[in-house]
């Protein structure tokens, strides 16, 4: 199987994007020593900064699932309960 390419867009409310891109900032460094993972790089938007996008690439499905249900996904989860307006995840594929 090719890698896979994970897109996840996550919209914090307003009062939220300093919690939520602090908490987001903790899955960096653990989550790219995580087997399988290629990168993982987060960016916020230029002109709506409660908007954040992660864009990465494991090479495996079972790697994405795993880090799905690593602790440190809990843990971020846990902390911004509340904080998120919106979140999508889309997997891909590179065609070209």
């Amino acid at each position: 199987m090719a890698q896979l390419t994970i897109v996840a867009n996550i919209i914090a409310k307003p009062d939220k994007v300093e919690l939520v891109k602090t908490q987001l900032l903790k899955l960096i460094a653990v989550t790219r020593a995580e087997e399988g993972c290629i990168n993982y790089d987060l960016h916020q938007d230029n002109q709506n900064p409660a908007h954040f996008v992660f864009y990465e690439n494991w090479t495996s499905t079972e790697h994405l699932q795993a880090h799905l249900a690593s602790s440190h996904i809990a843990e971020y989860i846990a902390a911004t309960e509340g904080s998120v307006d919106q979140f999508t995840l889309n997997e891909m594929t590179q065609v070209a």
